[in-house]
C-alpha cells in the first residue's frame, strides 16, 4: 500500500470529484453567480500549482516522514510501545485534532488569516472550493502536518489512511449538494457534512469563525466552536468575503496575490 500511496490518493481524489460535482449538477444546494468555468480552470489551476510547490519544498511529504520515524524508532508512539490497530487509530484522530487546531490558529492569527482567507473569499461553495489553498498556506500546513507525524511517530500506514480520508472529506462536505433533512444531522454526528462547513464560509465573520472540522465533527461540540446552523438560512446566506468576490478577483494571478492585498 505504501509504495503505491500516490496512485491511492490520486485514484481516490478523480473519483470523488466526478462523483460530487456530478451530484451537484443534478441537485444544486445554490445556484453559482459566476459561471463555473471561470472558477474551476483557476480553482483547478491552483491545486496543480501547490502539488508542484510542495513537490519543490519537501525531498519527502507526511509519509515519507513517517517512514523515516518507523526505521528510526522515533516519536511518542514508539517510545510507549503504542502499536497495531490502536497506533492506526489514534493517529488518525490525533492527525484531525491537529488539522482542527490549525484550522483555528489560519483564522485567528491576522497574518495567517490573510493567507487563508483566499480559501473563504470564493464567492461560491462547491466541490472546487476544497481545492483553493494559497501555495504559501500549503507549505506551512504541510510543515506543521509533518512536525505532528515525526512527535509522534505515526505509521505510514496511519498517515495514508489520514490523507485519503482528509481528501475524500473535504471533497464531499464543500460540495453544493444538501443531504435529506431527517438523514442530515445523523450524518453530521459522524462527519462533517456539506450543510455544517457551509456555514463556515458565511460572510458573517461570528459563523466563518466556528466549525473549522474537514472531517470530524465532534472537535467543535468539544471545543465550543460549533454552530448548527447559518442565521440567514442557508438559501439566505452570504458566501465568501465581498472584497473578493468579483470575477476579475478569481483569477489565479490575483488569488496568489490576494494575501498582500489590504482587505479593508
Amino acid at each position: 500500500m505504501i509504495e503505491h500511496e500516490p496512485l491511492w490518493r490520486v485514484a481516490v481524489f478523480v473519483v470523488l470529484l466526478a462523483l460530487f460535482a456530478l451530484w451537484e449538477l443534478l441537485a444544486p444546494a445554490r445556484r453559482a453567480e459566476i459561471p463555473r468555468l471561470l472558477r474551476w480552470s483557476n480553482n483547478f489551476a491552483m491545486v496543480v500549482l501547490d502539488t508542484l510547490v510542495l513537490r519543490l519544498v519537501f525531498p519527502v511529504l507526511a509519509v515519507g516522514v513517517a517512514s523515516i520515524a518507523a526505521n528510526n524508532g522515533w516519536g511518542l508512539f514508539p517510545a510507549i510501545n503504542v502499536s497495531g490497530a490502536l497506533a492506526v487509530v489514534a493517529g488518525v484522530l490525533l492527525l484531525d485534532l491537529a488539522i482542527y487546531g490549525q484550522h483555528v490558529l489560519f483564522h485567528k492569527v491576522p497574518v495567517l488569516w490573510r493567507l487563508h482567507r483566499m480559501h473563504h473569499a470564493d464567492p461560491h461553495f462547491d466541490v472546487s472550493t476544497a481545492l483553493r489553498f494559497h501555495p504559501i498556506e500549503i507549505v506551512l500546513s504541510m510543515a506543521i502536518k509533518m512536525g505532528v507525524v515525526l512527535a509522534l511517530g505515526l505509521a505510514p500506514v496511519a498517515v495514508i489512511l489520514f490523507e485519503i480520508l482528509l481528501s475524500a472529506t473535504a471533497l464531499f462536505n464543500h460540495s453544493n449538494v444538501r443531504l435529506p433533512g431527517a438523514f442530515e444531522p445523523l450524518v453530521r454526528m459522524v462527519v462533517v457534512t456539506p450543510d455544517m462547513h457551509r456555514v463556515h464560509h458565511s460572510d458573517i465573520r461570528s459563523e466563518t469563525d466556528s466549525n473549522y472540522g474537514f472531517c470530524l465533527p465532534w472537535w467543535d461540540r468539544l471545543f465550543g466552536t460549533y454552530t448548527a446552523q447559518p442565521s440567514r438560512g442557508h438559501s439566505g446566506m452570504g458566501i465568501g468575503i465581498g472584497r473578493f468576490g468579483t470575477r476579475r478577483d478569481q483569477w489565479l494571478d490575483r488569488l496568489l496575490i490576494q494575501p498582500f492585498r489590504n482587505d479593508r
